[in-house]
């Protein structure tokens, strides 16, 4: 880890997340809190970027810039404005290797157990607090 990408990492994170702000206010005040369609927004446009990307680092002669591309776009501006993204680049990296039960799995487990950790999460709040 040097020093190049850990400034990458805080740059690219601070704009995730200020575009995160951004888009999902926008879409939540155009669309209603009914739904949360500002989340279901930033979900989608962060897997359109981070597979964007990857995308473009595997089919162009990269070598040099994939490294600080990864942790600049991948961790952390997609880190910042959605974690989702990565869960499914991380999944569509499964389905092309023809891994499809670990795909399956990993999207039902991940689905659940998330799930799961908010409840736990939400429950030990309301006894504690």
């Amino acid at each position: 880890m040097t020093l190049l990408a850990l400034i990458l990492a805080f740059v690219g994170g601070a704009a995730g997340s200020m575009c995160r702000f951004w888009l999902s206010g926008m879409v939540a005040q155009r669309f209603g809190a009914t739904f949360p369609y500002g989340t279901l927004t930033v979900n989608v446009v962060g897997s359109w970027v981070i597979g964007f990307a990857a995308g473009w680092l595997v089919t162009h002669d990269a070598a040099f810039w994939a490294p600080l591309v990864k942790v600049f776009v991948a961790v952390g501006f997609c880190g910042g404005l959605t974690t989702f993204s990565a869960f499914g680049l991380q999944t569509w990296s499964l389905v092309l290797s023809g891994r499809w039960v670990s795909a399956l799995v990993n999207i039902f487990a991940s689905t659940g157990l998330c799930l799961g950790g908010v409840a736990l999460g939400w429950g030990l709040a309301q006894k504690v607090f």
